[in-house]
């Protein structure tokens, strides 16, 4: 394993995961306590293993078939359209 791109991975999926909706909504099951704290994280936890599992199988599998080159600007293209919409959403309701 290559420890430069273990970090590179690590930090991008840290950095991303940080603040967003799942974070949070991890944090509110955390909070009702109906679930002890250690049950909510074995949850989450297991749950952002299945859909890692999931991305990484449906990554290898798309990259048999298309460039990773092409997968890259398709990625950036996609980040840059949601960053658009969400850019243009705030901007029509005023927030």
């Amino acid at each position: 394993m290559d420890l430069k791109t273990f970090a590179l991975v690590f930090g991008s999926v840290f950095l991303a995961e940080l603040g967003d909706k799942t974070q949070l909504a991890t944090m509110l099951f955390a909070a009702r306590g109906t679930m002890t704290p250690l049950g909510v994280f074995l949850a989450a936890a297991s749950a952002l293993i299945v859909a890692s599992a999931i991305g990484v199988l449906a990554g290898a599998w798309v990259a048999r078939y298309i460039d990773t080159r092409y997968l890259t600007m398709i990625a950036g293209a996609g980040f840059i359209a949601i960053g658009l919409w969400t850019l243009w959403t705030a901007l029509r309701s005023g927030a």
